[in-house]
This record gives C-alpha cells, sequence and structure tokens, in this order.
C-alpha cells in the first residue's frame, strides 16, 4: 500500500526530533552544559527540550558530586566518588541517548531537579 505524503512527514519528523533529543545527551558527554544548553534555547521541540533539560540537570549534578568528592579526598573518601561518577556518566548518557533514539525522555537517577 502507498502512504500519502502527509502520513509520511510526521514520521520524518519525529524522527528528526529523536535523533536530535539523542544528539543532545551525547552533546553533553563532550560539551558538559554548554551543548544542552544551546539546544535547550535555540529548539522549539518540546520532546527535544526536555531531553536538554533532562541532560543540563544531570550534568549540573553530576557536577555537584564531583565538587563534593574532590573536597572529601582530603579524607580519602572521594576517591570513590572520582572513580564511580565519571562511569556513571558515561552510562547514564549512553541509556539516555537511546531511550531518546526510541522517543522517551528519560529522567537520569539521583538527578536534582534545577530547571
Amino acid at each position: 500500500m502507498s502512504q500519502t505524503p502527509s502520513t509520511a512527514a510526521p514520521a520524518a519528523s519525529t524522527s528528526g526530533n529523536t535523533t536530535m533529543a539523542a544528539i543532545t545527551h551525547v552533546l553533553a558527554l563532550f560539551t558538559w552544559v554548554l551543548g544542552p544548553l544551546v539546544v535547550y534555547f535555540v529548539t522549539d521541540d518540546a520532546f527535544v527540550k526536555e531531553n536538554a533539560r533532562n541532560a543540563l540537570n544531570w550534568q549540573l549534578t553530576f557536577t555537584i558530586y564531583i565538587i563534593v568528592s574532590v573536597i572529601l579526598t582530603f579524607v580519602v573518601i572521594g576517591i570513590a566518588g572520582l572513580i564511580l561518577f565519571p562511569i556513571l556518566d558515561l552510562v547514564f548518557i549512553i541509556v539516555a541517548a537511546v531511550k531518546a533514539s526510541d522517543g522517551e525522555a528519560w529522567s537520569y537517577p539521583i538527578t536534582l531537579d534545577l530547571l
């Protein structure tokens, strides 16, 4: 069966939105908060904006965790945080990007809702 152009267009639009949402999470890996912040202010799409907000909240919370871990290294306990949190950052970003590409706005666990 053939599809009408009006039926095919939303699928491409949705695909573009999920791709941009996934890219937003990956941008956070390389640009910290700058990439998701730019996407958050530039996009008009609610799905992409929600994913950018989730990525921003996680990156800011991750920064807080790292700062606290650095401070706690003076009493040795922070070394575990300096090892654990970068690994969690990578895993969370991968999971969030995959979920975004599937059309789901995944909220990072252990994240403060700052924005």
